[in-house]
């Protein structure tokens, strides 16, 4: 049976990213590499970190992790991750509008899905078979598989900063009991793996 994973750069104190999300600023109002700068300084000392982050079998995202703009405005538009996003596994976009399968080099195709997490979940785990699922932001879409309780593991990769406001981690989540199962630091980051403690 494969594991829902949830692997996610943070700060501190619990922001995944700023204020203001715009398609020239993923991340807004802050540095993209404030937060993620581990896997691009440090490659060689977070090779397994960043391995595990596109590992699934397929992937859940929302619509704003897919990219800002507007689908029915620019349908013709693939996303922010170029013509070869990293994941090479069937990716379910959490979306309210409907859109056509988009499919990229290296194996990876999204799917838009309209009728809620539960339902992303379902068609990702077909997707999967027997590999894990990752649920891979962004914040919000986090939250609400976190308040489900459809999130069995939650990497977290807590950068030594702090953002103050923005994008923010376990906003509107029930009390969440964790079990820590591996934990690293480097100079850029600290690597802890929980289990979460589903009752």
């Amino acid at each position: 049976m494969s594991t829902v994973t949830c692997g996610v750069s943070v700060s501190l104190d619990g922001f995944v990213a700023g204020r203001n999300m715009t398609l020239e600023n993923p991340f807004g109002d802050i540095s993209p590499m404030l937060l993620t700068g581990w896997q691009f300084d440090e490659p060689e000392k977070n090779k397994a970190e960043r391995d595990a982050l596109v590992s699934a079998g397929a992937y859940i995202m929302g619509r704003n992790m897919f990219g800002p703009k507007d689908l029915q405005s620019d349908p013709n538009w693939k996303g922010w991750w170029g013509d070869n996003p990293p994941y090479h596994a069937p990716v379910f976009v959490l979306s309210h509008t409907e859109h056509e399968p988009i499919a990229m080099q290296g194996g990876t195709t999204f799917y838009f899905v309209t009728d809620g997490i539960a339902s992303a979940m379902k068609q990702a785990k077909e997707a999967a078979g027997s590999k894990d699922v990752a649920v891979a932001g962004g914040a919000n879409v986090i939250n609400q598989y976190l308040a489900a309780g459809l999130i069995d593991e939650l990497w977290l990769h807590i950068a030594p900063v702090t953002v103050g406001r923005g994008q923010r981690l376990f906003k509107d989540t029930p009390g969440i009991r964790l079990k820590p199962l591996e934990a690293r630091t480097t100079d850029r980051v600290t690597h802890i793996k929980y289990r979460i403690l589903h009752d």
